[in-house]
């Protein structure tokens, strides 16, 4: 974002915008075109945007022989090649298929490098060499340690408000919050709640955003007791959502009902949370044949804000029920997504609380991992579900959004997770700069401006 750029981009809200395209449209159902900004200038040779390097960098993801292995290959899924256009400033990106994702994908995974410069080197300069089109040039870089990126003063647009912009690292949050308190820093990242009133009291401020994240408690319809609608129902009626929110996440945070976030494609406006209701909890056990069961929550440590907290609170909740017993089991998080993520419904914990990001802002892109029958990290086998999202994945426009908001209000009567929170992103900004977080958890230095 500082130094790379793609033929689209997103702004602060989420939406598309162009970018190193001017305009774009579909050509046929496997054919989408791109046509090509004149302007724009590669930092390290100061050689013009052509055609070519927007090929070969959408080739060199998407095709092994082209170029070297790259870790966006899978976010550019359904996307088989980019060709140029005979007598025109454009580019076709092709498909296996009609691909309604496809502009989707762009703005976070189609980032464009030189062609000719990609060739000459090799792979480890490549990663340490920023050679983009965007309004900053790398100067220096030192893994994990900092990075440091100058104003490039040939930019296509606007030059940027900032002159200087570094990145440091800094994995401990006290020292995070001590460095922008101190006036180290002007952008602070992943503030702790229990931080929050410290930095209040400074003269840093505290500028929440929601992210693209869910945060849920996903339960295997496979496994008893599981298997029974009515007590995955009643999970969900036995968590007080609202309560964790304000009580653990100080605020920083909202309540769910679906799995696909507010704001992004297929999201259905009409669904609200589950309420807090332990008598409609112990009932809808007893109806499922369950009564008097034992629950075990798997929960990562410190991979989402407040995880251990959350599940916690999710476990006593659930236990304060007369009929079910619930325990918690925290877990180090590679070792637990190690077992979640093998696409074999058969393995791994039965109730477990993990999240799941979703950048692209489609409904399908949390749907299809995460609760089709084939999905990577899925906890659900259902053939309604798999069936309205292959229909939605077949089509477009209005018709599509109609399918996935069916497929959330399936996944919302069915219940194969309790609904927890969106995750919020929590910075700290020091009074020296004025600007105002993405939901897609980037920050875009171009959009950083000096305080009046």
């Amino acid at each position: 974002m500082q130094s790379y750029e793609a033929l689209l981009r997103r702004d602060a809200d989420g939406n598309i915008q162009p970018e190193l395209a001017t305009d774009w449209e579909r050509i046929d159902p496997g054919r989408f075109r791109f046509y090509i900004r004149e302007g724009p200038r590669f930092h390290q040779t100061g050689n013009e945007l052509a055609p070519e390097d927007v090929v070969y960098s959408i080739n060199r993801v998407v095709k092994p022989s082209v170029g070297f292995e790259s870790p966006q290959t899978s976010q550019l899924a359904g996307v088989t090649g980019a060709e140029v256009v005979d007598g025109e400033r454009a580019v076709d990106l092709l498909s296996d298929g009609l691909n309604p994702l496809l502009p989707r994908q762009i703005p976070n995974n189609g980032q464009v490098i030189e062609k000719e410069w990609a060739q000459e080197h090799e792979k480890s300069y490549i990663a340490q060499h920023i050679n983009g089109t965007g309004p900053f040039q790398l100067t220096s870089y030192e893994q994990d340690v900092r990075a440091v990126f100058e104003r490039y003063d040939d930019y296509w647009r606007d030059e940027a408000a900032v002159s200087r912009l570094t990145f440091a690292g800094a994995q401990e949050p006290s020292v995070r919050v001590n460095q922008l308190i101190e006036g180290e820093t002007d952008i602070t990242v992943n503030i702790p709640p229990q931080s929050v009133s410290r930095v209040r009291s400074s003269e840093a401020s505290i500028t929440p955003a929601p992210s693209t994240r869910i945060i849920y408690a996903a339960m295997k319809t496979t496994v008893e007791p599981f298997t029974s609608p009515q007590f995955r129902r009643a999970m969900n009626y036995a968590v007080d959502i609202r309560s964790i929110i304000e009580n653990i996440l100080s605020g920083f945070g909202s309540a769910t009902a679906q799995p696909t976030l507010e704001g992004f494609f297929g999201h259905n406006p009409e669904l609200e949370p589950y309420p807090y209701d332990p008598e409609q909890a112990t009932q809808l056990v007893e109806e499922s044949g369950f009564a008097d069961t034992t629950v075990t929550l798997h929960t990562p440590v410190g991979r989402y804000l407040r995880d251990v907290q959350i599940a916690q609170a999710v476990v006593e909740m659930i236990d304060e029920l007369p009929n079910v017993t619930a325990e918690l089991k925290q877990r180090e998080f590679g070792s637990l997504s190690s077992e979640l993520v093998d696409g074999d419904i058969t393995t791994g914990p039965a109730f477990y609380l993990i999240g799941w990001g979703n950048p692209q802002m489609d409904a399908s892109q949390t749907l299809i991992p995460t609760l089709t029958s084939d999905g990577t990290l899925t906890s659900w086998q259902n053939d309604k579900l798999d069936t309205l999202v292959e229909q939605a994945q077949n089509t477009s426009g209005d018709e599509r959004k109609q399918l996935l908001q069916e497929a959330n209000t399936h996944a919302h009567n069915q219940a194969p997770w309790i609904f927890l929170n969106r995750q919020y992103s929590v910075y700290g900004t020091s009074p020296r700069v004025d600007w105002q977080p993405r939901r897609d958890e980037r920050i875009d230095a171009y959009a950083v401006n000096p305080a009046e």
